[in-house]
């Protein structure tokens, strides 16, 4: 039996080709004595646990590829502990941009909350696979402004204020029990989160912290309304105005960030496919409707992507476009 050889999967899509080259042409400057600052073109990472197929890739976008920067965006996936109680963590920040330091901020800024969630990591798979929204979204929130806590001290140290030494933080826990469907976003600051159901975009991002307000609206150009709660009781986000008492997933109460903390939980249908991305890629999404529509033809059909054939959907190219790009999507079988 011959297969077919498939076309490549990587192109321009929208009006007219981008400005810059597609691929690398400068390396960013490095230091003799911190080579441990420097941050790879590309990352690519991938698993499957229970129902789901996870993807995720961080590129240099063509700006930073042209003038010789480091990216910005930094990625970081792990697994904590074994068995249907593990819990799959996946960590996406993008840094400020025009800082010198802006990779070193959104490395610190993952590997922060990673190591919040790791050691509370079997606290929070219960809590996921009991459905405790309330207990989840406050103890999460405490994570994450320990973590920007974290930053403004190192901010202090290397003599920058605040807002210069920052990034934004956009999370996925998931369980690796195949009887748990519940998926958790939380962050702090721009970026997307989409939901790619029956061939249409539904853009999951929560506008504004606690709303009531839980319906998924298609991206631009595709679709209408649909709303989250139906006859099937699919609905996220269910008590994010209850008050609830703090879990113990950290001692002392530290600062708040800047920017509000974003919080969704959401039930996973079969065929679904949920991505979390950083500003650079939710910007094309958003905005271009043949990169929005031709991701939606790619990631509906039955079978996720291979690891090469997903980092080259992510790398679809639209003039207007550069920054980095970091995309993480789940699969739902």
């Amino acid at each position: 039996m011959v297969v077919p050889a498939q076309g490549p999967r990587a192109g321009v899509v929208g009006g007219g080709p981008p400005t810059y080259d597609a691929e690398p042409t400068a390396l960013p400057a490095a230091k003799a004595h911190a080579l441990d600052e420097l941050v790879a073109d590309t990352v690519l990472d991938g698993a499957r646990y229970g129902t789901y197929t996870l993807r995720a890739a961080s590129v240099r976008g063509d700006s930073a590829r042209f003038r010789g920067e480091p990216r910005r965006d930094a990625l970081l996936t792990a697994r904590f502990g074994a068995g249907p109680a593990a819990l799959v963590f996946v960590a996406v920040a993008g840094g400020v941009r025009g800082a010198d330091t802006a990779h070193l901020a959104a490395g610190d800024a993952c590997r922060w909350i990673g190591g919040a969630v790791g050691r509370s990591h079997a606290r929070l798979s219960e809590d996921i696979r009991a459905g405790r929204r309330g207990d989840l979204k406050s103890g999460l929130h405490r994570l994450t402004d320990r973590s920007f806590g974290r930053l403004r001290a190192r901010a202090a140290e290397f003599g920058l204020e605040p807002e210069e030494y920052t990034a934004g933080l956009r999370c996925l826990l998931l369980s690796a029990d195949p009887r748990c469907r519940t998926r958790v976003f939380f962050g702090v600051g721009g970026g997307g989160l989409f939901r790619l159901r029956d061939g249409v975009w539904q853009d999951l991002e929560p506008v504004v912290p606690d709303s009531a307000d839980v319906t998924g609206v298609p991206v631009v150009g595709f679709g209408s309304p649909v709303p989250e709660a139906g006859t099937d009781g699919d609905r996220l986000t269910m008590d994010l105005g209850i008050t609830t008492p703090l879990a113990p997933y950290i001692e002392a109460p530290p600062l708040p960030p800047a920017e509000p903390f974003r919080f969704r939980a959401s039930v996973a249908r079969p065929g679904d496919t949920l991505l979390l991305c950083s500003s650079g890629f939710a910007e094309p999404v958003l905005g271009e409707p043949a990169l929005a529509k031709e991701l939606a033809e790619r990631w509906s059909r039955p079978e996720a992507p291979g690891m090469a054939e997903f980092l080259a959907d992510t790398q679809l190219r639209v003039k207007g476009y550069a920054d980095d790009r970091t995309a993480v999507a789940v699969w739902e079988a």
